[in-house]
């Protein structure tokens, strides 16, 4: 047995290494988030949700609220992203300081803290914007403006006027990125940029979507016309207008839009607000519309024919656009072997093809150009919403109804949403397991999340046809599990919270290391399972 898996293992990397060094640049185009109004949910949660498609970490914790003195000071830090572990500090650099508040709120930290105790939750896709906005002199990056208002913060609206003050204040040092910000009330789609190499500070703009629509932002500028005479709806910088202006991005005179004054023409030539997976997921949700891309500008937000899941979301987070022309697993045909029977007689109603049981929608480059000599030209590669190269994924609902504690839960996955199972971690949870403290880039290791469920994930990639009717099963139980047994944890819980807050948190603690444990069992036994059947294979 162990030597199977350590082969297991072998094979993994080995096909992990060649995707990392072959599809470089199509992380370029990393992170999807999916907003849904009270309104427009099943269950009257807000939710906003984010695939971290890159090579961040993905270790996480959960860093305790804190009681400090006056006249303190909190650092802020460049590449916190790309440690190993809470305590290591490799490649990170502190870029200054800010003075402290008195008390701060325990927040989940992932490599873009999304989550805080007061159920303020954030997603996250980079939307890049024109080089010549950027300056590295700005003090914070996108991840520490999420950290610090997520220490500080209990409401989008707040989190929102709090780093627009630090950005303003001490600059903002990244490129242009966009923040999914809900609370249980509200989501809100916050975008910031750079004021240039001449200029420490920086402009954004921020849109609360109806709570009855639905947006999603996948690393396109998606923020058009802001009308500041709505403060319920629009919120800006004060030097919006001005910026654009002084930049020659805008000429004063044409109605002023957000997007094409600050994004335009951007690495990724961007003529429009929206790209594939904006336009494919509001098909998805509204297909009443009739969206095409023929359209010139994507509404940033719409309101879906029917009310939107936990499920949903998770699912088109998960989607590669099966059932569609853009589906590159359905591309590779064969012949198909059941057409003549045993004495090579054709047998009716049989297709001439069918789909390759070794055709996946997460094709390499290496793949792809063997099926270019073959001269297989329609195995084009079509960014996918979800990607073998995701560290995580998390949706989260917020529920205004329920004590922050229970109400606010990020639904997490590592690995490709497509393939992994979610499991839940509370706002009202004080600690995490130790395999989740521990990121899983470095190398082949069991004891991290990341690999109990990359070996398994990677496995079935290799005949999908074949190995997801064992896993995408497995994959939807767990998050269905989870939801079905919510009732009976809030109820537990607000139990024992009335006579023993510490046995309160401890249940929610040990309902996470359950759910991570089983999803992590069920996917190291997946993993010997779909090696065996290959070695029989050959």
């Amino acid at each position: 047995m162990k030597k199977t898996l350590t082969l297991v293992a072998i094979m993994v990397v080995a096909f992990g290494m060649a995707l990392c060094a072959q599809d470089v640049e199509r992380m370029t185009e990393s992170c999807t988030s999916i907003m849904v109004g009270k309104l427009a949910s099943t269950d009257g949660s807000v939710i906003t949700s984010h695939t971290c498609d890159s090579r961040y970490r993905t270790w996480m914790t959960m860093t305790p609220a804190k009681d400090y003195n006056r006249d303190t000071v909190t650092a802020v830090y460049r590449n916190r992203f790309h440690t190993f572990s809470p305590k290591d500090v490799t490649g990170m650099t502190q870029t200054g300081t800010i003075p402290q508040v008195r008390h701060t709120y325990r927040f989940l930290d992932t490599a873009y803290p999304c989550l805080n105790e007061k159920q303020l939750a954030m997603g996250e896709t980079t939307i890049s914007g024109r080089d010549t906005l950027h300056n590295k002199n700005g003090m914070f990056m996108i991840e520490e403006l999420a950290r610090i208002a997520l220490e500080r913060c209990t409401t989008a609206r707040e989190a929102i006027r709090l780093m627009g003050e630090l950005v303003k204040k001490y600059g903002y040092g990244d490129s242009g990125e966009c923040l999914t910000i809900a609370d249980k009330q509200e989501a809100w789609i916050f975008e910031v940029f750079g004021e240039g190499p001449k200029k420490i500070g920086g402009v954004w703009a921020a849109v609360r979507i109806p709570d009855d629509e639905i947006t999603v932002s996948a690393n396109i500028s998606r923020i058009g016309a802001i009308d500041l005479s709505d403060p319920d709806h629009y919120m800006a910088s004060d030097n919006v207008f001005d910026v654009a202006k002084r930049l020659k991005l805008w000429d004063g005179k044409e109605p002023f839009c957000f997007w094409k004054a600050y994004s335009g023409t951007n690495y990724l030539k961007q003529v429009k607000n929206y790209s594939l997976r904006e336009l494919y997921i509001m098909q998805q949700l509204a297909p009443s519309l009739n969206l095409t891309d023929t359209i010139e500008n994507l509404p940033l937000s719409i309101k879906p024919d029917k009310k939107v899941s936990v499920e949903d979301v998770s699912r088109l987070l998960g989607s590669y656009y099966e059932g569609s022309p853009l589906d590159l697993s359905a591309r590779h045909k064969i012949p198909n072997p059941k057409r003549k029977d045993k004495q090579g007689n054709l047998v009716e109603n049989e297709p001439d093809s069918i789909v390759s049981p070794v055709a996946n929608p997460w094709i390499t480059n290496e793949q792809l150009a063997m099926f270019y000599a073959m001269g297989d030209s329609a195995m084009k590669w079509t960014r996918t919403v979800s990607v073998p190269w995701c560290s995580y994924s998390t949706v989260i609902q917020l529920r205004s109804w329920l004590p922050d504690e229970v109400g606010g839960v990020a639904w997490m996955a590592l690995d490709n949403p497509g393939e992994s199972p979610r499991f839940p971690i509370f706002c009202g949870n004080t600690d995490l397991p130790a395999s989740l403290k521990v990121c899983g880039h470095n190398a082949e290791d069991d004891h991290t999340v990341l690999w109990q469920f990359r070996k398994a994930n990677r496995l079935a990639s290799l005949r999908w046809g074949v190995f997801r009717k064992t896993l995408e099963p497995a994959r939807d139980h767990y998050l269905e599990k989870g939801l079905r047994e919510l009732p009976m944890i809030e109820k537990t819980w607000q139990e024992l919270n009335a006579t023993n807050k510490h046995k309160a948190a401890a249940l929610l603690n040990d309902y996470t290391a359950d759910c991570l444990g089983a999803a992590a069992y069920r996917w190291q036994e997946m993993a010997h399972d779909f090696w065996m059947q290959m070695w029989k294979g050959f």
